[in-house]
């Protein structure tokens, strides 16, 4: 049974935004009580969070899809819809998060460290928020927005200042043992390390971790053995330890051999360049192990290693190695404390910069931009009301001339957004803008149903009452839409 995962692929749904509730105040001797719609509440969010008490990604190995709960719809006499919950998605600390293209997102080295990997949409206006000195009493509210879907790559990668790295059965389990506090499954056959162990050591006043790496074998980072699936485990670590056997009995292998062939599996693993290294010629305690590694030292540091001849098993010479240890972990951090100054490039906007693009398509046009696309999610195309309002925006934006400078005749076919459930309209650019200020019942656009207040005689069930606080208003220009 898998117990230790450091890679998954997560597929994640924020909630939707909750709708805004097209609402008249209902009471008695005041038939004009006004709009009283509430908005609706935002989606929940999904949210990655490092937590020291998680030490595997396991969980979402087992349950990849995560969802967050939709906001509610608003509700009359001016209620708000409730928020989605959020859903928390704890992982170790040293997890990184990537798309599934490999773009770094965020990387949680610390613990607490958090990250929104998919939005939730936002709560729709509600007719109380859309009301103006223009439109008094709005028969539509806006829909909420649908929350952000995402797929995710969650990869762990140990937080530690050492990295142990050699062969397998060379002793690194044993080592980091004597060391630190660390119980690892030791064994005298390979493989015994299946997952990365994590010791805590003191050396005087610095305090610093090691990390034992499962044995790497020639052809790792190809994907022979297990240690390909650990390298990502020694990209933090300040120094590399090279741990070498100088007992084996295997034919072909000597310590400059395996030194060269874990070098080999490094380099083509690749970024671990610049990292200090250690050579460590472990179990001393074994008379010929002793004399090989006395007769191979002046060769290793010819190539500018520090050697340390030691023993796990008696702790032989393990003081001088922990303080060299220690001296480099002090060095690293040293120099990561020091600031490093960074130019930053701020690009504002063009002074023209509309805020969409119209691309021509064969005999279609499309129009791609935020605000465009944003507004169409959030119109409800059952009520005309609501589609002579999402005219009024566009045309306040700029769209309607983009596209008669982009050769857009009456008839042709014009595409709002950039994927696949994008809305198809029938180009008319003859078409006025101002539905807040034509006349019409409740829920209805003039341009829409070709009726207006010249045409009122035919509704004349509704008092002239109810109609004439709004005839002053209707010649008055077009108010900002985003107000």
């Amino acid at each position: 049974m898998t117990t230790f995962v450091d890679r998954v692929v997560v597929h994640v749904t924020a909630g939707d935004g909750g709708n805004g509730c097209a609402s008249v105040h209902k009471e008695k001797f005041k038939p004009l009580g006004g709009p009283d719609g509430g908005n609706g509440g935002r989606g929940g969010d999904i949210i990655v969070i490092a937590d020291p008490q998680v030490t595997t990604l396991l969980e979402y190995h087992h349950s990849p899809h995560r969802k967050a709960t939709s906001g509610k719809a608003g509700q009359g006499d001016f209620k708000m819809g409730a928020a989605g919950q959020d859903t928390v998605l704890k992982v170790p600390p040293g997890t990184v998060v990537s798309d599934e293209h490999g773009n770094v997102l965020a990387d949680l080295v610390a613990a607490g460290m958090e990250f929104v990997l998919a939005q939730g949409g936002k709560g729709g206006l509600g007719n109380a928020a859309l009301a103006s000195s223009k439109r008094k009493a709005p028969g539509f509210a806006l829909l909420g927005e649908p929350g952000e879907q995402c797929t995710a790559v969650l990869e762990l990668k140990t937080v530690a200042d050492i990295g142990l790295v050699g062969f397998p059965s060379a002793g690194k389990s044993s080592l980091i043992a004597a060391i630190s506090a660390a119980r690892p499954k030791i064994a005298d056959y390979p493989f015994t390390t299946l997952v990365p162990n994590l010791g805590v050591v003191q050396v005087a006043e610095t305090v610093f971790t090691v990390a034992d790496v499962p044995g790497l074998i020639p052809g790792a980072s190809e994907g022979r053995g297990l240690g390909h699936e650990f390298l990502r485990h020694v990209e933090r670590c300040a120094a590399l330890v090279h741990v070498i056997d100088c007992a084996t009995l295997e034919p072909g292998r000597d310590p400059l051999a395996d030194l060269d062939a874990i070098e080999h599996e490094l380099a083509e693993h690749g970024g671990l360049e610049d990292r200090p290294r250690i050579v460590v010629l472990n179990k001393a305690d074994v008379p010929d192990a002793k004399e090989l590694a006395e007769m191979v030292t002046p060769d290793l540091q010819q190539r500018g290693y520090q050697v340390f001849t030691v023993s796990a098993a008696t702790h032989e010479g393990l003081r001088p190695m922990l303080y060299a240890m220690a001296n480099i972990v002090t060095q690293a951090r040293i120099a990561a404390a020091v600031p490093v100054l960074q130019r930053v490039t701020v690009m504002p906007k063009a002074v023209n910069d509309s805020g969409f693009e119209v691309r021509r398509e064969g005999t279609s046009f499309r129009v791609i931009g935020d605000k465009p696309e944003r507004w169409v999610r959030q119109t409800d195309f059952s009520n005309s009301e609501a589609v002579g309002f999402l005219a009024d925006r566009l045309a306040k934006l700029g769209v309607e001339n983009a596209l008669l400078k982009a050769g857009a005749e009456r008839g042709a076919e014009v595409i709002i957004g950039s994927r696949d459930d994008a809305v198809v309209f029938d180009f008319d650019p003859t078409i006025a803008a101002g539905a807040e200020v034509l006349p019409g019942l409740r829920g209805t656009d003039a341009r829409l149903d070709n009726y207006g207040y010249a045409d009122r005689s035919k509704h004349r069930h509704r008092d002239r009452e109810v109609f004439e606080p709004y005839v002053a208003a209707w010649d008055i220009d077009e108010e900002d839409a985003e107000s």
